[in-house]
């Protein structure tokens, strides 16, 4: 009897908790390249770079959902130590991006204002090694916010749009509950109930299991 020996797959990714907020930063790499990118390193940028050289990657980029200080506050800090560019999140969350220097000292942690190298509007891609991953433009939670979904592998990191159970709060300056709602079931749904889907913080699930049981955004709920 021969093995057979499974395939490895195109992407892999890692989840690295960071901040007071226990925001769900992700590492994510090319297998193929071992070229990786860290998206929504919001602190703890120590802890982020011990768990990318654990899984021997080589770090290209920085990507960002969206301007909050818990997915973004040391992403310039980052970029500027490690000569990376910063790609996210939409321009329309500039204004919270601008006011990282405020924030930070508000709730007790250290950010930064940056630039980003390129802002990303709906239908970009990103690259990550020999990956590509298109960008969605889900606005609700901050304007600006973006989504990264890599096709072939069923796989998306959404920020703090959805959450296993829940969705995220709409009461930040510019947030809009009835966009992201729509950006929820028009975006997000028609990728497919087999995405599986890394949110902002808590635990991992799928766009399937949302639409059958989340309180605010399931078939039934918006019934």
């Amino acid at each position: 009897m021969t093995d057979t020996l499974k395939p490895i797959p195109p992407m892999r990714a890692a989840i690295i908790p960071v901040t007071p907020l226990q925001q769900n930063c992700s590492l994510i790499w090319c297998t193929k390249t071992m070229k990786g990118a860290l998206v929504d390193p919001g602190g703890d940028l120590d802890k982020l770079k011990e768990g990318v050289a654990k899984a021997g990657v080589i770090l290209e980029k920085i990507l960002v959902t969206h301007g909050h200080l818990d997915h973004c506050g040391q992403a310039g800090m980052l970029a500027d130590e490690l000569g990376l560019d910063i790609e996210g999140p939409h321009e329309d969350d500039r204004f919270w991006i601008d006011q990282l220097d405020d924030d930070g000292p508000r709730w007790g942690m250290v950010a930064k204002s940056f630039t980003p190298t390129r802002w990303l509007h709906h239908g970009d891609t990103v690259t990550v090694g020999e990956l590509m991953l298109d960008v969605i433009h889900c606005p609700g939670h901050t304007p600006g916010h973006v989504v990264f979904f890599h096709e072939p592998s069923r796989f998306a990191i959404v920020g703090d749009v959805l959450f296993q159970g829940s969705i995220g709060r709409t009461d930040f300056p510019r947030g809009n509950h009835q966009d992201l709602i729509d950006s929820i079931t028009q975006r997000l749904w028609p990728l497919g109930e087999d995405v599986m889907f890394i949110p902002g913080h808590g635990p991992t699930s799928t766009f399937g299991r949302e639409r059958k049981t989340n309180a605010f955004v399931s078939d039934y709920a918006l019934s």
